[in-house]
């Protein structure tokens, strides 16, 4: 069984826009994010032209709904029911666009749909284990389409995979995964799966001594 850290969705259902309870508001789509900065770095040309895409790890949606709203066909996916509940609620009715609630590694295990397009914004690339969840990626992509992804950049010598407390450190034990590479780590990975023209780099924060943002492209060959 691939190793994932959502085995308890209780984490990722907190996990945005907010924390706490209550209805929440709407959020307004402006822009297609990759990084932790507003208005730094590409937008949705990074995935090129697609005509269908899914995006692993979605959750509240925002960068499906943008992408779906410029006539791309999307496929949303999040391991979190309340995750996918709420982006139903605020946008199930936007064309073109199919939020699914499921676990990254089964559902491109059992798809037969293939994609122009697969990416994840901060999202399940990083919080599943690359060596089972990149050669699935590459059996759902169509010839020449585009996996992309973005996380934070890894901390200089601590690469693999790394435990947190996702809950902090107070309450029941809840457990995550994150798996941190540097640029050339995935490069390499992504060349032995069969993928071509790799662009694996760390993209530098506004500010030189802030955390910079990880940012991945690479296409299945034709």
């Amino acid at each position: 069984m691939p190793r994932e850290s959502g085995t308890l969705p209780e984490y990722w259902d907190t996990y945005k826009p907010y924390r706490g309870h209550g209805e929440q508001p709407v959020p307004d789509i402006d822009a297609f994010a990759w990084t932790q900065y507003d208005g730094h770095g590409p937008g949705e040309e990074f995935l090129g032209s697609p005509r269908t895409a899914l995006e692993l790890g979605c959750a509240e949606g925002k960068e499906a709904v943008y992408l779906a709203r410029t006539g791309v066909e999307v496929t949303a996916l999040d391991f979190s029911a309340v995750q996918v509940t709420r982006a139903r609620r605020w946008w199930g009715d936007t064309p073109g666009l199919a939020f699914v609630e499921a676990e990254a590694c089964g559902y491109l295990a059992a798809a037969e749909t293939t994609y122009d397009a697969i990416f994840s914004v901060w999202g399940a690339l990083w919080f599943t284990d690359p060596d089972d969840l990149i050669p699935l990626i590459a059996r759902r992509l169509s010839p020449g389409g585009i996996l992309a992804f973005s996380q934070a950049e890894p901390i200089e010598g601590y690469y693999g995979p790394q435990p947190m407390y996702g809950n902090g450190l107070a309450g029941r034990k809840l457990t995550l995964l994150r798996w941190s590479y540097p640029p050339q780590w995935w490069a390499d990975l992504l060349k032995r799966t069969g993928f071509v023209d790799i662009d694996a780099r760390v993209l530098p924060a506004p500010s030189p001594d802030d955390v910079g943002t990880l940012m991945v492209r690479a296409s299945a060959p034709r």
